[in-house]
């Protein structure tokens, strides 16, 4: 009797110990299961732009300095903090050029209502971490005949935190420019521009000719400034040239790989 009683008190011992080991390898295998990971917020998800606006006025000489500068909200990112840089200075250096170029060479006496100066910008296209602006500015300087105009394009990856360069959209060798220029001067040659009055060099397959360009949804827009391809009086020209006019020479691997296809 005394046996069997000592026999069940080992088996209930035995037991008991086995659920114990087998409650403590279940808990050290669930602790050791990876953690899923939290869901990464691409960084253009998570700021805004928005602008900041700048007027000045002075009287002598008499003028005016308006802009607005776009700026990134949200984020602390360096590579935030670089777009807010890099499109501050653009707008800074284009005001101190008016200021030591225009500004210093007028009277203190108008002649007309004074100089003027001004900076807007437009959001052309934004996807992914691709973000594409272009700026305009107007000038006017006392006494002249006409106002200026000119544009500046801003074309900026967030997730690399860098500005794009033309060259960037395509691979090296390609000739990229080559067939850009050649769509473009036939599409100014339909206009009634002027062009061929001796404005023809403007659209050449040079790099500085092509300094003006945005990434948009239907294709590659090309800015030319007045008096690029046409005079004053008939304006700047843009040209959007269709994606597929270009499927040969895009990279694969470039910010318009999207497009490619």
């Amino acid at each position: 009797m005394r046996q069997l009683r000592l026999r069940q008190t080992i088996l209930f011992i035995s037991i008991i110990i086995f659920c114990l080991q087998a409650c403590t390898t279940l808990t050290a295998t669930a602790t050791t299961l990876p953690l899923p990971e939290a869901t990464k917020i691409p960084l253009s998800q998570q700021v805004t732009l928005t602008s900041i606006s700048f007027k000045e006025e002075g009287q002598a000489p008499v003028y005016t300095i308006s802009a607005q500068t776009p700026k990134f909200s949200g984020s602390e990112d360096a590579r935030v903090q670089n777009f807010n840089q890099e499109v501050t200075d653009l707008i800074q250096t284009e005001i101190k050029y008016f200021r030591e170029n225009i500004l210093s060479q007028m009277s203190n006496n108008p002649s007309t209502t004074g100089s003027s100066f001004n900076a807007q910008y437009t959001t052309i296209f934004q996807s992914g971490s691709l973000w594409s602006l272009k700026f305009d500015f107007s000038g006017y300087a006392d006494g002249a005949a006409n106002p200026y105009y000119y544009s500046i394009t801003f074309n900026y990856d967030l997730e690399q935190g860098k500005k794009l360069s033309l060259d960037e959209l395509f691979p090296p060798n390609s000739d990229y420019l080559k067939i850009i220029s050649r769509h473009c001067i036939a599409e100014l040659s339909k206009r009634d521009i002027g062009f061929y009055g001796g404005f023809q060099q403007g659209a050449e397959p040079a790099q500085d000719n092509y300094r003006n360009w945005n990434i948009t949804s239907d294709g590659l827009m090309i800015t030319f400034d007045e008096y690029q391809v046409a005079p004053y009086a008939s304006g700047p020209q843009t040209i959007v040239i269709p994606y597929s006019e270009l499927t040969a020479v895009i990279n694969p691997h470039g910010p318009l790989a999207m497009f490619s296809h």
